[in-house]
């Protein structure tokens, strides 16, 4: 058992997670949106773990998002409810969504296409149950979703109403806000996401069919919502919990906000090559940014002249950004803590998050894994 350590203490690779910072991330979100009367559907996929979600919605265990049917399974035998698995339905995924929506009180499935909605209305649920069907819109974000301006978005939202499955919401996620840099870009996202779902949502009720929430989200745009957003029911974010260096390059979060570290080991000294070697490679760390920060493959805390420059399976490799390295200044065995590019990608790669105040360890989390 790692609980009652320090966290300096811990073996390397180590998953930190600061519960103070969490803590905060997840309070200034929630009363974000309470504020523009806006209901929170936090998003799983970031950590995976019951006791993020527990923070997340407050201690309800109520109106979660999730991208994997084992989340999906994870959280309902953990005491959730009211899931959305929002993810194209997968063809061969039908049956166990079935058996999530007899089960539970509220199971949530996402379409985007009439062949998905056609599987659903050929499995009739028992129980009484309806499929809680949501429609997938693109607005702009050029991943899953049918174009909000192509009348067959339209035409799937009058299919999915029109039973035995029940329009349940319209999602949008604005994953441009991604490709921002500073907030009144994020804002700019985050205005025309929420305009044209609005827009989508007047087609509906001008046609006359009922749908009684608009959803968008992303970290970067629900961290600096526009007044345009307190016109939606729900907004999605996920990534908050954590935040990361990808989310303070955008404009999402200050470093402050950072709750991870991947902490690892010196050992290895090669002054030929004036370069360090590091006990954490690829599978502790995930290669996501490509190695395109000024500091290579994360930032290294303490030492902004650090850079990460390369990765094999289990090893790293860090020199100076620029001139001679100082490897009396960091001995065989020191500790360094690595601020991760993507923190979904990193926490995907531990099987245990070691969650600490003020250094102390006091909990471990077991994330969920798997599809």
């Amino acid at each position: 058992m790692q609980a009652g350590r320090r966290v300096e203490d811990l073996p390397t690779p180590a998953f930190t997670v600061d519960l103070d910072v969490v803590k905060t991330n997840v309070r200034d979100m929630t009363e974000r949106f309470q504020a523009l009367g806006v209901n929170l559907r936090p998003h799983m996929k970031t950590h995976k773990s019951l006791e993020g979600g527990d923070l997340m919605t407050g201690g309800t265990r109520r109106r979660i998002v999730v991208s994997t049917l084992a989340e999906a399974r994870f959280f309902a035998d953990g005491g959730f409810d009211d899931i959305l698995y929002a993810y194209p339905l997968p063809f061969d995924k039908v049956e166990e969504c079935a058996a999530l929506t007899e089960r539970l009180e509220s199971f949530h499935v996402l379409v985007d296409s009439p062949e998905a909605l056609a599987l659903l209305k050929r499995r009739p649920l028992h129980g009484g149950k309806r499929w809680k069907v949501w429609l997938k819109i693109d607005c702009e974000n050029e991943r899953a979703g049918l174009r909000h301006t192509d009348p067959a978005a339209l035409e799937l939202a009058q299919a999915i109403a029109a039973g035995p499955t029940e329009l349940a919401g319209v999602y949008a996620h604005c994953g441009n806000s991604y490709h921002c840099q500073r907030v009144p870009e994020i804002q700019t996202v985050a205005q025309a996401t929420t305009k044209l779902v609005l827009q989508f949502m007047e087609k509906l009720r001008e046609e006359g069919v009922p749908c009684p929430v608009a959803s968008i989200g992303s970290t970067p745009s629900c961290s600096h919502p526009v007044p345009e957003m307190a016109e939606l029911q729900e907004v999605h974010p996920g990534n908050y919990i954590f935040y990361d260096v990808q989310q303070m390059r955008i404009g999402s979060c200050q470093l402050k906000d950072i709750a991870v570290r991947v902490l690892t080991r010196v050992i290895g000294h090669y002054p030929h090559r004036n370069q360090l070697l590091v006990d954490c490679g690829w599978t502790g760390l995930s290669l996501h940014s490509l190695g395109q920060l000024p500091t290579g493959y994360a930032l290294v805390e303490g030492h902004p002249d650090l850079k990460l420059v390369g990765m094999t399976q289990e090893h790293g490799r860090i020199e100076p950004v620029t001139g001679k390295l100082d490897f009396a200044q960091f001995p065989l065995g020191s500790l360094l803590a690595l601020i991760p590019y993507h923190a979904c990608a990193t926490a995907a790669m531990h099987p245990t998050y070691h969650v600490h105040v003020k250094g102390q360890v006091v909990a471990l989390w077991k994330p969920v894994r798997g599809w």
